[in-house]
């Protein structure tokens, strides 16, 4: 990727429309950050410390627990560091690794939740060959996937973005690098690229939802099928959490990508939501839902010394 542009770093300009609410939300996202960061580490912990957790259910959500500790970090760290005073610039190279790796995380995180539903399928729908078909080279094939076509896909749009020539203005009037505010910054038309980057952001959620929802579909004829109370409900219980993840994880995606007229400060509303408040309830959902995650985590704050006195 060649780099023709002469400017050698950016400013980022913020949250539109929050002057003078700085201190409010630098106290509010550092605490969305830490209590993300803090809920899917135990998540992580509970998995990987109970053997009864050591299946692919598990296995997948230990997955989503790392890029939601990552995926945050893309974004915030910056954003609040510069809200507790310090400078807005990003430099040229800084800004493309943003970028990156935001659609990277968020590009496999939507990758995953598909893999996720397919897991629930096969567990639900042929509860017989379940053991067989998702087995460990299996897992470890759809894990890898989600990753490598992750970074086809943010390879792709960063390189869309950066072959641009940025040569004037340098102000992103943004709280980070992302593909709608920097286009505008770009000295060409942007016209053709803005609609390649649209079709190329808007098919990906698109296609993994399309099959989310095939999946589901078979899932609930299945569960139908079931005979007992008690088992119906079992299966909707397991499916319940990963459905409000989902709508959580696709539905921000929808808002700033696909709408007709973008609205800044609602975009940045949404981003803040995708960025950080999902990443923050996902480990409420999958643990709240999930007895045997409960008992792994009550075992784990245990065995924190603070915790265990009291």
């Amino acid at each position: 990727m060649m780099n023709l542009s002469i400017v050698t770093h950016f400013v980022l300009l913020g949250i539109p429309h929050t002057e003078g609410l700085e201190t409010t939300l630098f106290v509010l996202f550092l605490s969305f950050y830490i209590f993300t960061l803090v809920g899917n580490l135990l998540i992580l912990l509970a998995i990987v410390s109970s053997s009864r957790l050591h299946t692919p259910m598990y296995f997948f959500l230990c997955q989503l627990s790392m890029c939601d500790i990552f995926f945050p970090s893309v974004s915030s760290p910056k954003m609040l560091f510069y809200l507790s005073g310090n400078t807005q610039v990003i430099s040229y190279t800084g800004c493309v690794c943003q970028l990156f790796f935001y659609h990277f995380l968020g590009c496999t995180e939507c990758f995953l939740y598909t893999v996720m539903t397919y897991d629930r399928f096969v567990a639900i729908c042929h509860p017989l060959r379940y053991s067989t078909i998702m087995n460990h080279r299996a897992c470890a094939i759809l894990a890898t996937g989600t990753s490598f076509f992750g970074c086809i896909q943010a390879t792709f749009l960063t390189t869309l973005t950066f072959q641009l020539p940025y040569c004037g203005p340098n102000e992103v009037d943004y709280y980070f690098c992302d593909i709608p505010a920097m286009l505008k910054l770009a000295c060409a038309d942007t016209s053709a690229l803005e609609m390649v980057g649209l079709i190329s952001v808007g098919l990906m959620p698109l296609s993994c939802f399309l099959l989310i929802l095939t999946s589901y579909s078979c899932i609930l004829c299945s569960i139908l099928q079931i005979r007992s109370a008690e088992g119906r409900h079992r299966a909707f219980s397991t499916c319940s959490a990963h459905l409000t993840a989902i709508l959580l994880a696709f539905m921000p995606v929808v808002l700033i990508y696909l709408q007709p007229t973008p609205n800044p400060w609602l975009n940045a509303a949404v981003q803040v939501l995708n960025n950080l408040v999902t990443p923050m309830l996902n480990p409420l959902i999958y643990s709240l839902r999930n007895k045997e995650v409960k008992c792994s985590l009550k075992k784990v704050l245990q065995q924190v010394p603070i915790l265990s006195k009291k």
